[in-house]
């Protein structure tokens, strides 16, 4: 589970990989509710597109904004079947959140200690999540928000030692530079295949 990340500031790194120039976040650490930068792709224009989308999905039928403390991580296994999910995933409303650094609860001293990982090579991470518009419905403002997508990390080397010694080990997928395009564009069966330890950069802790 991810509940806090690290917006990226590298607007220069955003211009080369997507030649768009990423939008100034007043935000440092980014916790479920709050707004960061989220690349998105239309299926029928074909346009790529950056702006700021809040963490944890509001699906339309949501009442208020709070209810996205619930959805901030979707499990791949379950993502095409749950309420909260489906019509994003079945949309292919596929994103790509980017962040320098998340976090993720080490307990190697035998009690939480808050960890922070990022690439090996410094680069920003781009993470594969789902997205979704919801409206308020007192004041009719269209809010885009998002899901980051997690996937089992039992043959991660390094995702698998986070969490609590008895917990199922997960984690986010930050996708390799040269799948980017792919994931933006992908059906929900590609989907499915990138969402794969072996398709994520290299990671670290910080």
């Amino acid at each position: 589970m991810c509940v806090q990340y690290l917006p990226t500031s590298n607007a220069t790194w955003v211009k080369s990989k997507f030649n768009l120039d990423l939008p100034s976040s007043p935000v440092i650490d980014i916790y479920p509710t709050q707004s960061s930068p989220i690349i998105l792709r239309s299926h029928t224009s074909h346009r790529t597109a950056i702006g700021l989308a809040r963490f944890g999905l509001l699906p339309v039928w949501a009442k208020d904004p709070s209810f996205g403390k619930k959805t901030y991580n979707a499990r791949i296994e379950t993502v095409s079947e749950k309420p909260s999910y489906r019509k994003a995933w079945q949309r292919r409303q596929f994103g790509l959140v980017l962040a320098d650094a998340f976090y993720e609860p080490n307990y190697q001293t035998g009690k939480a200690v808050r960890q922070a990982i990022r690439s090996k090579n410094f680069e920003p991470l781009a993470i594969a999540s789902i997205w979704d518009t919801w409206a308020d419905i007192d004041t009719g403002e269209l809010i885009t928000s998002f899901s980051l997508l997690t996937i089992n990390a039992n043959d991660h080397p390094l995702m698998n030692q986070f969490h609590k010694p008895e917990d199922e080990k997960r984690t986010i997928v930050p996708l390799r530079v040269d799948l980017f395009s792919n994931w933006l564009s992908a059906t929900t069966e590609e989907a499915l295949d990138l969402l794969k330890t072996e398709n994520m950069v290299e990671l670290c802790m910080a």
